[in-house]
C-alpha cells in the first residue's frame, strides 16, 4: 500500500532554512505527481509545491514563491522541501501527498516550527 514518511522538521529561528524528506513505497513514484501540504495552526489544510513525475515541471504556490521549492529524487523514491526565509506563520504540519491539490494520499507529516 501506499507509504509516504516525512522527515526534517524542527524548530527553527525566523529566517532560518529547512529541508524537509519524504520517502515513498507502495506505488509508481515516477509516474506519480508529489505534492506538500501543510497545515498551520486552527487552518485549513493547504497545499504547498507540486512536482510531476519525473521533475521536470515544479510548482509552488504564489505566496510562497521563491523562499519554497519542491524537488524529487526518483532512483531513491524521495521528495524535498527546501524552505529558506522562514517565518512565524510557516509553523505547521507539513505533510508529502500524492497528486497535486490537498486530496490525496498523505503521510504522517513533520512539525515545523519557527520561533525566536
Amino acid at each position: 500500500q501506499v507509504q509516504l514518511v516525512e522527515s526534517g522538521g524542527g524548530l527553527v529561528q525566523p529566517g532560518g532554512s529547512l529541508r524537509l524528506s519524504c520517502v515513498a513505497s507502495g506505488f509508481a513514484f515516477s509516474r506519480t505527481v508529489m505534492s506538500w501540504v501543510r497545515q498551520c495552526p486552527g487552518k485549513e489544510v493547504e497545499w504547498v509545491a507540486g512536482s510531476n513525475g519525473d521533475g521536470s515541471s515544479t510548482k509552488v504556490v504564489d505566496s510562497l514563491r521563491g523562499r519554497f521549492a519542491i524537488s524529487r529524487d526518483n532512483a531513491k523514491n524521495m521528495v524535498y522541501l527546501q524552505m529558506n526565509d522562514l517565518r512565524l506563520d510557516d509553523t505547521a504540519v507539513y505533510y508529502c501527498a500524492q497528486f497535486w491539490g490537498t486530496g490525496g494520499p498523505r503521510g504522517q507529516g513533520t512539525q515545523v516550527t519557527v520561533s525566536s
